[in-house]
């Protein structure tokens, strides 16, 4: 009986599972939405038991369609989008939604803690700087304005340790993850508790640390019976969604870099050694000994989504008449608009902005308007502006000391010819593109086959399932244009940066 590899991937608008053999084929895949809730300006959270009621369903039905029992799942592995922090009590009960990686409601509690014990006390230890995003500042906020959830909370667990629970019973913490929490000292990877009393999150709070391909447990009859596994199934405790991409683009030696083009865009750059920058955001990788010294921002492939579902009615009623999706269609569109976008600038920060800026009041803008402009241009812009902010965080890069050569891009955006040629076009670099698709999901199970004993190694793991579908390189004939729109990027933050602060409740 053939075995398989089964991934779960918690990503911030759908699950994505999927079941690979041993050489990386998708044998099935199945995927389950829920929603983003935004109750108040700054907020954005999800209901962790709405990810398992769609992993559940999903996993049922890629059973059912991919003809597998579920006694050939040999492990399971589990990735997450980053920054949850999710209060369980003791039972295991989820006791309030978990804000995401895009909630900014602490911003307060960041300026505060930064004052008190010092943004560079804080830096030093965790290798990150403490911003409203990550998971500490949401701790406190439960602190002070949830105190009844806060005394009820046993453990606060990440998007893919909570999944990890439900199947296996087990509070746990992996390593990529950890970066969340800014008791987390990045040279060691484990809990610092000095610091920990300084931010006012004490040790008990958080679960014990593991490899990230380590098994962690296997799944309950209870599991079983919800989600269609087969009891004492191995579940590792799996990674990041940005790490586990990262691995299945192959990125697993330090220099090789990932370019993401899932919901949210960035770049994740390998390293074998220590280097931190107050910039960027720097995290363990999923594989031992290495870290990932990441930009991370707010508009990615969310941002063309967001187009598609305002501006797109049309080519949706027409994509059903051509056989085409609509963002097929929007990408024919963009294709016939110069490089440049004829002047139209765009500010993709979207739910204000990670790295390299940092802000939350950021806002979207697109600058250069006038009657010439046609829907065409707004798509095209879109897709620079996602480029020249992947553009600004190499820049950062380079500046801490990591140079980049090569790109390997991931995620839905990468589906786009002309968007990852735009993407090379505007940071110079060239861009080789895996199966982008099943990337997340792939690393994720590359970790359970090394914790299950499939591959001997992640070099072998990598090289028998990780295969390159195309690759581009920069058109230098398009710099100039680029170049020119790249510095009016970056004017237009700069000069309206104090305005959007003034109004960045509204």
């Amino acid at each position: 009986m053939e075995q398989y590899l089964l991934g779960i991937d918690i990503g911030t608008s759908a699950c994505k599972i999927a079941v690979f053999n041993r050489e990386g084929e998708v044998i099935a895949t199945a995927n389950g939405d829920y929603p983003v809730y935004y109750p108040h300006p700054g907020w954005a959270e999800q209901n962790p038991d709405e990810w398992w009621t769609a992993v559940c369903g999903a996993i049922k039905e890629i059973l059912q369609k991919g003809s597998i029992l579920p006694e050939q799942i040999a492990g399971v592995g589990i990735d997450g989008q980053s920054w949850s922090a999710i209060p369980m009590d003791k039972d295991g009960n989820v006791l309030t939604n978990t804000p995401i990686w895009m909630d900014t409601r602490a911003a307060d509690i960041c300026e505060e803690l930064n004052e008190k014990i010092g943004a560079d006390n804080i830096f030093q230890l965790s290798g990150n700087s403490l911003q409203p995003s990550y998971s500490t500042a949401k701790i406190i906020w439960y602190q002070r304005n949830l105190p009844d959830v806060y005394e009820r909370t046993y453990k606060v667990l990440q998007s893919n340790s909570y999944i990890a629970y439900r199947l296996t019973g087990e509070f746990t913490q992996e390593l990529s993850q950890g970066y969340g929490l800014h008791c987390f000292d990045m040279r060691t990877g484990t809990w610092n508790e000095d610091m920990g009393k300084k931010l006012g999150i004490p040790k008990e709070l958080l679960p014990d640390i593991y490899p990230c391909h380590e098994v962690v447990g296997t799944v309950t009859s209870k599991a079983s019976r919800e989600c269609g596994l087969a009891v004492g199934t191995p579940v590792v405790a799996g990674g990041l969604d940005a790490a586990c991409g990262t691995l299945g683009a192959g990125v697993i030696h330090p220099g090789e870099t990932q370019e993401q083009g899932g919901q949210a865009g960035g770049m994740s750059i390998c390293t074998d050694t220590y280097k931190a920058d107050p910039r960027l955001i720097l995290s363990y990788h999923v594989i031992p000994g290495h870290w990932l010294l990441q930009g991370g921002t707010t508009g990615g492939g969310g941002v063309m989504r967001w187009l598609e579902k305002q501006f797109g009615d049309y080519e949706r009623e027409e994509g059903k008449r051509q056989g085409k999706n609509s963002l097929v269609l929007f990408n024919e569109m963009a294709e016939m608009v110069a490089p440049g976008s004829d002047g139209l600038v765009f500010l993709p920060y979207m739910s204000g902005e990670r790295s390299p800026i940092w802000d939350p009041n950021a806002k979207g803008v697109f600058y250069g308007l006038d009657f010439s402009k046609t829907k065409a241009h707004f798509i095209r812009s879109a897709m620079e502006g996602v480029a020249y902010s992947l553009k600004h965080n190499l820049d950062a890069a380079k500046e801490a000391g990591a140079e980049v050569s090569v790109l390997r891009s991931m995620g839905g955006s990468a589906n786009s010819l002309l968007w990852t040629q735009i993407k090379s076009d505007i940071t110079g670099k060239p861009i080789i593109v895996p199966s982008s698709d099943t990337a997340t999901t792939l690393g994720a199970v590359i970790l359970a086959g090394v914790g299950v004993g499939m591959y001997k190694d992640f070099e072998e793991a990598v090289a028998l399932t990780v295969e390159n579908k195309r690759s581009h390189e920069p058109n230098l004939q398009n710099a100039q244009a680029y170049e020119k729109n790249y510095q009016v990027y970056l004017e237009l933050y700069h000069n309206l940066k104090e305005t959007m602060k003034k109004t960045g409740g509204r």
